[in-house]
């Protein structure tokens, strides 16, 4: 899992992680991407993390800002 690389020397507590995590995971799913060696999933890790950054702490609403940066249908369940 790309997320979870990425997120290891954080200071984030184990909730935070688990709400990137999930983020990520729904974001995937709504871009339609399967394979987690794909390239692509790198690039959408960084960008929940990102987005996490900020102070949303909703998962849906972290992947639904990424799957709208990165350009991808929001429609898509």
């Amino acid at each position: 899992m790309p997320i979870n690389r990425l997120l290891e020397d954080t200071n984030l507590t184990p909730e935070r992680r688990h709400v990137l995590q999930l983020a990520f995971d729904h974001t995937l799913r709504k871009l339609g991407l399967v394979d987690r060696n794909d390239p692509i999933c790198d690039l959408v890790a960084r960008k929940v993390i990102q987005i996490g950054a900020t102070n949303t702490t909703n998962a849906v609403a972290i992947a639904e800002i990424a799957v709208k940066q990165l350009g991808g249908e929001t429609a898509r369940s």
